[in-house]
Formats: C-alpha cells, sequence, structure tokens
C-alpha cells in the first residue's frame, strides 16, 4: 500500500507540476494578478507531494518491503539501518526522486522567500522551475519507477554495492544535488529576465544568493565525494579526472564564474548578458552530469545505471531545457546592453580575467571528458584522456586565476592603479616567495609542489591582505593602531568576510594539493614480524586475523607504525567479503594529523606474506579542510543581510520614509 501511494504522490506531483508551469506564465503573460499569484501555493502542493513520494521511498526501504523491485536489487535485511536508508537514493530510481524533491525544495523556497520579488518575475521563474520539474517527473513515471512491484515477493533483497555501504557516501549524493539542482533557480531567473527583456541591479542581487548557496553545497559535494574515494577506493589519491568527477566540477567552475558576474551586475550594471549565459551553462552543465551518470555512456564506479533508453530521454531533456534557453538568448540577449563603464584595470576588470580564466578552464575540462566518446562514436578509435593531459592543460590557466584572486578584491570599482594594489600585497608576495624557496630547498627541487605552496600562501596571505586593507589596519599613523582596527572589523559587511574565507579556504586546499605533490608510497609483501621504512617511520605487520561484521567477513592486518622506537599509530587495514553480491573490497587504514595522513591498504595473501601499500601523505587533510572552509565563507556570506534581501524592498521603504 505504501508503494501505490507513493507512486500516486509522484503522479500528482506531476500534475501540480504542470500546472505550476502553465497558469503563472500564462499569468504573466497576461498580467493576471490572479494567476500569477497561484504560483506559490502550486509550488507548495508540488513540494508537498514530491516529499511524500519520497517518504514512501524510505519508509519502503526501512521496512525492507521486497514486493518492490528497487528494494529487492539495492537492500538486504541485514544492512545496517543507515545504508538502508541510503539505498534509497543509492540507485538511479531513487536518487531521481531524490533530484526532483530537491528541485521542489528550491521552488518552495522560491515561492516562501521571494517575498519582495516583482509578481511577474516571481511567476516566470517558479513557472520555469515547474518546467524543468515536468520533465524529470515525466521521466520518472515513464522510465524510471522506483514503486514498480515484484510478485512473489523475494525472499530477501540483492544488496546495495558494497562500496557505497559508507557514510560519507550516504550523504555525498543530497549535498551534490543541492548544489546541481539549485543552480535551476538560477536558471529561472536567467529565463524569466530574458522572457521580460530585462536585467539590472536588482536582478544581480535577487541571483547572488540562489547561486551561492548551490556553489557552497556543491563544494561540500565534491569535497565529500573526493574524501569518500581517497579513503574507500584505497588507492590513496584524491582526484582522478574521472569523467564523472569532471561533470561535477564543470557546473562548479561556471557556478564560480557566475558568483563573481553576478556581483558586477548589482555594483555596476555590466556583464548582463554575460551573466545570464553564466547563469544557462551552470545549470547546462548539472544537466550534462545528469545525462553522463544515467545514460551508459560512461564506465565509472560513480555511474548510477547503464541504460541507452534512458540516456536517449534525458538527452531529450538536455536539448530541450538547455537548447530552448540558448535559443531565447540568442534572440532576446542583444536588447540587453549593459550600461555600467569600467576601465580595463579595475575590480571589474579583475572578475572579468577570473570569468574568462574560469570559462576557459571549464572548456579545456569538458574538451577531455567528452572528447573519447566522440571520438568512438565518430572514427571508431578508443582514447583515454587521463591525468597528465588535465594537469597540463590545466596549469596556465590556473597561475594566472591564483595571482589575480589575491589582487582583486583590492582593486578599486571602474578605475584603478596597479601600483597602490601591489604595495598593500608586499608582504603576501614575500610570503608565498619564502614557501616556494623553501619548497624548493628542502624538497629536492619538486617544481610543482613549490608553486603549489608559493600559490597557497600568496591566496592565504592575500585574503588577509583584503581585511586588512579594510579595517586599515596598517594605514593609521602609529602603524598598528588595534583599537580602531578592531571597530572597523566588528562593523565589516559578512559578506566580506565570507569572501575572504573563501579565498583562504582554495589557498588551504592548494596547500594540501601541493603537500601530496610530495607523499610517499611503498608496495611490499610482508609476513608477520617484518617491517619496511617509509616517510622516516617503520612500518611493521603484526599479524592477520578474521573479523565479522554486520553483513560481512574481513581479513584485517594489525600494522604499528613507530618512529625512533616510540610506538606513532596502529592501523587495522581490511579487505573485506560481502557475501550477498559475492563482492570483495578494501578498507584503508588511516590515522590523520595536521602533518598528513598514514595510510595503508591490505592487499592479497600469498604463501603466509601480505601486501601491503602504505603512504605518507603530507598535508592531505588540508584538501577537505580547505573546502569545508570555502563552504562556509559562503554561509557567512549567505547571512549577510545585503545578500538576502532585495534591493526593491530597500527602496521601498527609503519611499515610504521621504513620504513620511
Amino acid at each position: 500500500m505504501i508503494a501505490e501511494l507513493g507512486h500516486f504522490a509522484l503522479a500528482l506531483a506531476l500534475a501540480l507540476a504542470l500546472a505550476q508551469t502553465v497558469v503563472p506564465l500564462w499569468g504573466a503573460a497576461r498580467h493576471d494578478a490572479r494567476l500569477m499569484a497561484a504560483a506559490g501555493p502550486l509550488a507548495f502542493g508540488h513540494l508537498l507531494a514530491c516529499a511524500a513520494g519520497f517518504a514512501a521511498l524510505l519508509v519502503a526501504f526501512a521496512v525492507n518491503d521486497t514486493s518492490v523491485v528497487n528494494v529487492v536489487q539495492n537492500s538486504h535485511s541485514a544492512k545496517p539501518m543507515l545504508y538502508k536508508l541510503a539505498g534509497a537514493w543509492g540507485n538511479h530510481e531513487g536518487s531521481m526522486v531524490l533530484w526532483v524533491l530537491i528541485l521542489a525544495l528550491c521552488g518552495g523556497a522560491v515561492a516562501g522567500f521571494g517575498r519582495d520579488l516583482p509578481t511577474t518575475l516571481k511567476a516566470r521563474v517558479l513557472g520555469v522551475l515547474g518546467l524543468v520539474a515536468v520533465g524529470f517527473m515525466a521521466f520518472i513515471l515513464a522510465t524510471s519507477n522506483p514503486f514498480g512491484r515484484v510478485w512473489p515477493p523475494a525472499p530477501d533483497g540483492q544488496g546495495l554495492n558494497p562500496v557505497l555501504q559508507d557514510p560519507g557516501l550516504a550523504f555525498h549524493p543530497p549535498l551534490l544535488y543541492l548544489g546541481y539542482v539549485g543552480f535551476a533557480v538560477t536558471f529561472a531567473f536567467a529565463v524569466a529576465a530574458l522572457l521580460e527583456g530585462r536585467v539590472d541591479a536588482a536582478w544581480g542581487r535577487w541571483v547572488r544568493p540562489w547561486a551561492l548557496a548551490a556553489w557552497s553545497f556543491l563544494t561540500l559535494g565534491i569535497a565529500l565525494g573526493s574524501w569518500w574515494a581517497y579513503y574507500e577506493l584505497g588507492w590513496g589519491g584524491y582526484w582522478f579526472w574521472d569523467p564523472v568527477e569532471n561533470a561535477s566540477l564543470l557546473p562548479w567552475l561556471a557556478g564560480t564564474a557566475l558568483l563573481h558576474s553576478a556581483v558586477v551586475v548589482e555594483k555596476r550594471e555590466a556583464l548582463k548578458v554575460w551573466t545570464v549565459l553564466l547563469a544557462l551553462l551552470a545549470f547546462g552543465f548539472s544537466l550534462l552530469g545528469t545525462f553522463l551518470v544515467r545514460s551508459g555512456v560512461l564506465n565509472s564506479v560513480h555511474a548510477f545505471a547503464n541504460d541507452p533508453e534512458r540516456g536517449v530521454f534525458i538527452l531529450a531533456l538536455l536539448l530541450f531545457y538547455i537548447g530552448g534557453a540558448f535559443a531565447l538568448f540568442a534572440w532576446r540577449g542583444p536588447a540587453m546592453a549593459p550600461t555600467g563603464m569600467f576601465a580595463p584595470l579595475s575590480r571589474e576588470g579583475g572578475l572579468v580575467l577570473n570569468n574568462l580564466l574560469l570559462c576557459s578552464a571549464a572548456a579545456v575540462v569538458l574538451a577531455g571528458t567528452l572528447w573519447p566518446m566522440f571520438a568512438d562514436l565518430l572514427f571508431g578509435q578508443k582514447i583515454s584522456v587521463g591525468p597528465p593531459f588535465f594537469n597540463t592543460a590545466i596549469l596556465p590557466l590556473t597561475v594566472p586565476l591564483v595571482l589575480a584572486m589575491a589582487a582583486g578584491p583590492l582593486l578599486p570599482w571602474k578605475r584603478a592603479k596597479l601600483w597602490p594594489v601591489l604595495q598593500r600585497l608586499w608582504w603576501a608576495a614575500l610570503g608565498a616567495a619564502a614557501a616556494l624557496l623553501l619548497c624548493l630547498a628542502f624538497a629536492g627541487w619538486r617544481v610543482g609542489p613549490a608553486l603549489g605552496f608559493g600559490a597557497a600562501l600568496w591566496l592565504i596571505l592575500g585574503a588577509a591582505a583584503d581585511i586588512a586593507d579594510r579595517i586599515a589596519l596598517f594605514r593609521h599613523p602609529r602603524f598598528l593602531h588595534l583599537g580602531a582596527a578592531w571597530s572597523r572589523a566588528k562593523g565589516l559587511p559578512r559578506a566580506a568576510w565570507g569572501a575572504a574565507m573563501a579565498h583562504a579556504g582554495l589557498g588551504v586546499t592548494l596547500l594540501g594539493v601541493a603537500g601530496m605533490g610530495l607523499a610517499t608510497d611503498n608496495l611490499s609483501a610482508l609476513r608477520p614480524g617484518q617491517s619496511v621504512t617509509l616517510g622516516g617511520y617503520e612500518w611493521r605487520l603484526d599479524k592477520v586475523e578474521d573479523a565479522i561484521g554486520p553483513n560481512w567477513s574481513a581479513r584485517r592486518a594489525t600494522v604499528t607504525v613507530s618512529r625512533n622506537g616510540a610506538t606513532v599509530t596502529v592501523l587495522h587495514p581490511e579487505r573485506r567479503f560481502f557475501p550477498v553480491g559475492r563482492t570483495t573490497t578494501t578498507e584503508a587504514a588511516i590515522e590523520t594529523g595536521l602533518s598528513g595522513d598514514l595510510y595503508a591498504v591490505m592487499g592479497e595473501e600469498q604463501d603466509g606474506a601480505t601486501v601491503l601499500r602504505l603512504h605518507h601523505n603530507l598535508l592531505a587533510p588540508w584538501i577537505w579542510l580547505g573546502a569545508v572552509l570555502m563552504a562556509l565563507g559562503g554561509a557567512i556570506s549567505l547571512t549577510d543581510r545585503r545578500i538576502r534581501v532585495a534591493a526593491p524592498a530597500t527602496k521601498r521603504a527609503t519611499a515610504m520614509a521621504a513620504k513620511a
């Protein structure tokens, strides 16, 4: 009965999404206030129906209802409850229900928090979100029904893929989808602006918080996925330029450019056409990622489905939404001429450079990801584009981007001079140069990591220089006047603190990346009592024994790591066997510290010896610490009332005060 209720809720959600599309858009075209006013209630109704459908799916997994095909294929009675629930979205059908639920949440958020939006714009935004929901609800009901029945019920389920039975991956998809689908809101604002033929400073202010929220969630989602791959897959790395990894990076790059471009629209009413284009691209890349994961064109541990028919359906949706939006852009975009003018050397110019470099990086990633598929399709050639290509192609774009990131916030609007900015960054440049030279001197003249350390210090100290300049820390006649600086710091907008934290967070991530460039590893076959030396530590295999888990059995090694005769830690890497599905996985054992990770992976056993792959990963945790700081910077910026409150509300309040 629960499954039928869930299926009915999804059908009702489709009907409400269709009404949410037609009624407000027709009302906006006819300037009918009553029809436009219906957009909010319809969006809330659509949200409730999607939530009911998703709740029914969670119940089916929680009680292990083996009369539901989706539960049989992706769950098992012996699984812990967390992974039973995670199994609801750890598959293609369930993940699509989560996708449309988050889309409905976005529509409900626009309806609830967009009270200051002009009625016509709000109606069009909600109508476009409804149109997106219609396509994906139809896709679920036509090709991906999560509530399909099987009779007679199976004795038990087949279990979730063991590599997905992990807390990190349980929360990775929801965060990633909040980022992906969050850009649907900026897409809807862009299409609504094209329909109205008007983009102004108020539009830029309305778009910014949605872009910032989506970007923050996507940052966390990518970081969590990277962290999961690092400790769960047992290969010791954090990013492999896997096509599905790249599919998540593309909207992040476009979204980062959109964030900075929207600032120029809000402050100077320039780059309007470009910002609308970025809003379309960010969501277009999100849909492209959805297509790649579910079409079967890629073989990846991240892929949900291998069904060309579903892939064709999603490709049709991609062409309809993005192709239609770009056709509308080609028609209406030229009419939205920019009004703000600025010199090349200015904060606006710095943000333009930021956009060009980010979009160039996105173009490189897109070409490297899609070209192997096109080569196979057009020429029948099997080629591989891997880390060497991406690392070589991205580096020339990253260097000027990092240099501009520290200098850009210090540039004044409209027109600037370079020398005053460089004077305020001299100590950041000194710190970066010192980090680079020290790394070259003590790390064997390895240029890549040295550049990474220099760039990291440049960004971190540049963010500190931005805050110091805003609070005039070093401009007082007494050079350092803490009392006056503290007073200014307390009044500094939260958006300024958030932006500086996000820039510094990227610097912290670069510290981790540079440290990983100095990582060392060792592959050895050891018998109990034998040891190897790696990274200044002695790694001794003490024993190998059996272990039993809730739905798996394992062989567990005990590895003692010592330094100068003193025990540092004891690691327990495992090889787990899951009887349901007859799958073997590796569980890395990691001792994490601020200086880096001690990382051990257990391999095969043969003739009394056990294969161990050992890593000493310098500063590895800083990669994900930096990502958390970036997302936290976005969250702090969102608490700034100047970002959350629409410009027209302020103007109305000012006008009312003037009348009084």
